[in-house]
């Protein structure tokens, strides 16, 4: 898989881009790589992306673990690769089991979760495949979680269904040539495996 778009350098980027870029460089593991790379060829896009993920990565309502598992069940859910190779580290050192990970990795539902893993997994997998959440997981959500934390993780799950369109699209690699951490499954198995 060839990526799609050539990696911009900090230098060839207009004056007015660079305060973003600043800011960019501040959060992120890859630079201005992974989906930045992407986002940055639309300046006042990417601002107001950027923002939108600051909150909902480093000042959410969700607990990191949670947030990072989310993140997780929607790499899986779109065979993203970068995605995935990002946020797993992040997930362990927030406490997300290795356990749990591996099972999500290869497509089950983990057997590991805590309870509210499993909540985050029910209401992130039905909202993702079914684009809906029965009206017994959302009460439950609502009760266990309050209103404000299941909005942010509402639309935390939607925003990396975008930031995970935008890194497959645009072909973003692993880097340094490290191995595909996902086995890539067709749409229908991810879907019977994960809701079984």
């Amino acid at each position: 898989m060839t990526e799609r778009l050539k990696q911009l350098a900090y230098e060839e980027l207009a004056a007015g881009v660079r305060p973003l870029a600043d800011d960019i460089l501040k959060v992120s593991s890859a630079a201005l790589g992974g989906p930045y790379n992407a986002l940055l060829r639309s300046p006042d896009m990417a601002r107001r992306c950027f923002d939108l993920l600051d909150y909902l990565r480093f000042q959410t309502s969700v607990d990191k673990r949670l947030n990072e598992f989310a993140i997780l069940i929607q790499a899986r859910i779109s065979n993203a690769q970068y995605e995935w190779w990002a946020h797993e580290p992040i997930a362990r050192r927030a406490g997300l089991s290795d356990e749990v990970m591996a099972q999500l990795r290869r497509c089950e539902r983990p057997a590991a979760m805590q309870a509210d893993e499993a909540l985050v997994y029910d209401f992130c997998v039905q909202l993702s495949l079914n684009h809906r959440v029965p009206d017994a997981l959302w009460h439950k959500a609502v009760a266990e979680m309050g209103e404000q934390r299941v909005i942010d993780l509402t639309v935390l799950s939607g925003t990396y269904v975008m930031v995970s369109m935008l890194l497959n699209a645009t072909q973003v690699g692993i880097p340094q040539g490290g191995q595909l951490p996902l086995e890539v499954l067709d749409p229908l198995e991810i879907r019977r495996r994960l809701l079984a």
